[in-house]
């Protein structure tokens, strides 16, 4: 057993490796704001002790794992580093880990946790798995041959893995205050990619990933299509979306996955790829889909009365148009209202008129403040810009929640990455 301090504790990938360390029997403890963040409900559940920033939590026998948001002048690191202890930040730390497992990472510009999520639950249905999800969820089993990890590729820190396959969801330009622009982000992962030891497993309609180039084989999957493994007649039926599996050319079986929209489709034939280049038992794959349950804050729903209210991480163009896609597949019956939290000044200005294309899908539109980051508090415009370029929709405040409640038997998702539950919160509270 091992003793682990994580500096920066309520990160969404630290809070999730602190679990799996955790569960495989080391002593884990952290530090952090003391702000609620909702990935330490998970922490708090395995009674993983979160402590205050302090500079008296650095004391000997501990090994630091430093999250990734902070500098070496943080008060913490700079006293481990003071002191000679231990210092590894959470990446290179995570490298070093998953030498012991059959590694599979999962990356792409946008649908990384979702599809973590899926295959590790998928994976767990027939051999044991070992896992870490962006939503702040870890788990780790002892007797696990198989680690699925989530491998963001913001300012290029998946280049710190060599995992032995890697899925590519899409490729997208995103973080603008980091790349420079498209190829930059192709270049990215291109270099990822040329680390991946086994196979990558990719989306093969997508531009950007086909010019990806790569030593090891390349395995692509997609709806109707020529692609290694592919989807056929797909259907949207009572409990989700069924559809014909066709694997080189040949039709395996028909499955039933209980999730709506294309891009869920494609997040279940990316893991099923990578089932069936590991020998996985097929019946015991497609039993498992049918219990998935989903992840932390990609379409979770809840219903209040006749309200459906979904709390969604989406916060890029094409994100907001897999939701709400999602939420016109499984409630063709009901009016869609958005309520969307700009994230980051820089993103919000670059994306500016897709972010209008893509939430004008919605019924009805309601913008909140944009929320910013540590790196940038403030911008060259506001919400207010964006709601000019959408008609009909409006801003909205904490203050003004009240008038979301005229939407009885209509779908309600709440869209951002920042603390737009705030928002989502007071309504529930005011409608319960």
């Amino acid at each position: 057993m091992k003793k682990y301090h994580f500096i920066g504790i309520k990160g969404a990938g630290m809070s999730a490796l602190a679990q799996v360390l955790f569960d495989l029997g080391h002593e884990v403890q952290g530090s952090d704001i003391t702000s609620e963040v909702f990935t330490e409900y998970q922490l708090k559940k395995k009674g993983i002790k979160i402590l205050p920033f302090s500079e008296d939590n650095i004391v000997e026998d501990f090994t630091y794992i430093a999250g990734n948001a902070f500098n070496d002048d943080h008060v913490e690191i700079k006293k481990a580093l003071e002191n000679g202890y231990p210092v590894i930040r959470y990446h290179k730390f995570l490298s070093e880990f998953m030498k012991d497992y059959t590694s599979i990472g999962v990356t792409g510009s946008h649908g990384k946790t979702s599809t973590t999520g899926l295959l590790s639950h998928v994976m767990n249905g027939d051999k044991e798995t070992t896992y870490l999800i962006g939503d702040g969820t870890g788990v780790g089993k002892k007797e696990a041959d198989y680690f699925a990890f989530e491998s963001c590729e913001y300012r290029r820190h998946f280049l710190a893995y060599h995992p032995d396959y890697a899925i590519i969801t899409n490729i997208d330009f995103d973080h603008p205050d980091y790349f420079k622009d498209v190829e930059d982000v192709v270049s990215a992962f291109q270099s990822m990619a040329n680390q991946v030891t086994k196979a990558v497993v990719a989306y093969g309609n997508d531009p950007y990933i086909n010019e990806i180039k790569v030593d090891v084989p390349m395995y692509t999957y997609g709806i109707d299509g020529d692609y290694t493994v592919e989807a056929r007649n797909v259907e949207v039926v009572d409990n989700g979306t069924s559809f014909d599996l066709y694997i080189e050319g040949e039709y395996k079986d028909n499955f039933i996955i209980p999730l709506y929209g294309d891009h869920l489709i494609l997040n279940s034939l990316a893991v099923i790829t990578i089932c069936y280049l590991e020998g996985f038992d097929f019946d015991n794959i497609k039993s498992a889909f049918l219990t998935y349950g989903g992840v932390k804050r990609r379409f979770s729903e809840t219903k209040y009365k006749s309200y459906i209210v979904v709390d969604d991480y989406a916060h890029h163009p094409k994100e907001i148009e897999a939701t709400l896609e999602t939420a016109r597949k499984k409630y063709k019956n009901h009016q869609v209202v958005a309520v969307f939290q700009p994230h980051t000044f820089s993103r919000t200005e670059k994306f500016l008129n897709e972010f209008a294309d893509s939430l004008k899908e919605a019924d009805k539109v309601y913008i909140v403040d944009i929320f910013g980051s540590a790196r940038e508090q403030s911008g060259n415009l506001s919400s207010e810009d964006l709601v000019n370029l959408i008609p009909g929709s409006k801003l909205l405040t904490e203050a003004k929640i009240k008038e979301l409640d005229q939407y009885e038997d209509s779908v309600i998702i709440f869209m951002g990455a920042g603390d737009i539950q705030k928002y989502e919160k007071r309504f529930t509270e005011l409608i319960s």
